[in-house]
């Protein structure tokens, strides 16, 4: 049998592998591994696997780094290790990262919001009118509020607004806040010969002109918050007292700047607080839409495409479906499953685990289990069971049961 020489190896594999060029200089995969190969994927979800030798990305692949194409002093390109954090940082809110210039004319603004929709990303799944409408609301400097159930989009659309537009950006979860004034206003703290006032990051934040500032979980906020918020969202005051007493210093907010909010509105999140009408009046309201069973197939395909389409297809059936059903008029289960447990659900195909179970750990615990075969937790294994082959005669109830018009 005959054996190449290590050296006769090497060149085989140099006349294998791709040559990099200048266009790529910059460039991050993801390195994962495929059966028995080592695939790389930049954030586009091209496969650039021929352009880097096997042993690199079998490296890259177990120490749980990204590569990236940099260049060295003499010009040379190469794949270089980095964090992964370099990949996924920049992947998580995919975006246009093209040249992004707001006109100060107003037909050119009209031009720029009617002609937006490219700026969009590819991941974020949202109908034309509603994003020209954000980008709107956005560059006109307006106060919006991003609505719509339990992982529908709102933050991801959000901070994907914040990054395409590429102005400077403050994020603030307001749900997790536990002292609202030191986090809106700033703390008092005792120092040798007296007491010095130290400023919030709010406050820093609506200094900066034309910032986008993120108030997420709006309805989980402390009341406290909301009554520190009323000045600065009102259009005609757009100030903040940073104390009540007689001659204390008030902070303008800076020209430009708009405040996008997320709120949880409805009886199903027990959680959240009722906003009242005068903080609602101050906000343009953009509700986000729960995708159709199309929708959520092509962004599942989108964001896990070495899964088999078939079984994408599936869990996007089974979450319609369960949303079909609680919004009938006696619907048999209270809420349907929200595009996040998709996606989790996608994500634990991709890493090897069954349909079956992967219901099982994702969807059933978020169902009442009482009352039997009468419960929701046994409908929506009805539901499931639709889409599962385990090869057995035995089905839990017959699936013409099921349909989208009970």
């Amino acid at each position: 049998m005959f054996v190449l020489l290590d050296i006769e190896k090497k060149e085989l594999i140099n006349q294998m592998v791709k040559k990099l060029n200048k266009s790529m200089l910059g460039t991050v995969v993801k390195v994962d591994k495929v059966g028995s190969r080592y695939v790389a994927i930049d954030r586009d979800n091209n496969d650039l696997t021929s352009y880097i030798y096997p042993p690199a990305r079998n490296k890259a692949f177990t120490n749980g780094n990204a590569l990236m194409v940099t260049e060295t002093n003499t010009g040379k390109l190469f794949w270089k290790a980095v964090p992964i954090n370099e990949y996924e940082d920049k992947t998580s809110v995919p975006v246009y990262d093209g040249p992004v210039e707001v006109p100060d004319g107003h037909y050119d603004t009209v031009d720029f919001i009617h002609n937006s929709y490219g700026l969009k990303p590819e991941g974020l799944v949202m109908n034309e009118l509603k994003w020209k409408y954000l980008i709107r609301s956005a560059v006109r400097g307006k106060n919006i509020m991003m609505t719509g159930q339990s992982g529908s989009g709102k933050t991801m659309a959000a901070k994907a607004l914040m990054t395409c537009l590429d102005r400077p950006s403050f994020y603030f979860n307001l749900g997790a806040t536990q002292d609202p004034r030191a986090t809106l206003i700033g703390n008092t703290h005792a120092a040798d010969g007296g007491t010095y006032f130290d400023e919030s990051y709010f406050v820093k934040a609506i200094r900066t002109s034309n910032a986008v500032i993120l108030l997420d979980e709006l309805t989980r906020a402390h009341p406290d918050a909301w009554n520190i918020l009323m000045t600065v969202l009102d259009y005609g005051q757009r100030y903040l007292r940073l104390d009540e007493k007689d001659g204390s210093e008030t902070v303008m907010v800076a020209d430009g700047v708009t405040f996008v909010a997320t709120a949880n509105i409805g009886n199903e999140y027990t959680a959240t607080r009722t906003l009242d009408k005068a903080m609602l009046d101050r906000f343009t309201t953009i509700e986000m839409d729960l995708l159709s069973d199309t929708e959520e197939h092509g962004l599942l395909k989108y964001m896990f495409p070495y899964v088999d389409a078939s079984l994408l297809e599936n869990v996007a059936k089974i979450a319609h479906l369960t949303r079909v059903e609680s919004s009938n008029e006696n619907p048999r289960i209270d809420s349907g499953i929200s595009t996040r447990t998709s996606v989790e659900l996608a994500g634990l195909l991709y890493d090897g685990f069954e349909l079956k179970d992967a219901a099982g750990i994702t969807i059933y615990p978020q169902y009442d289990s009482s009352g039997g075969a009468d419960s929701e937790r046994t409908f929506v294994k009805q539901i499931v069971q639709k889409f599962i082959s385990d090869g057995s005669e035995d089905e839990l109830f017959s699936a013409e049961e099921i349909s989208e018009t009970d």
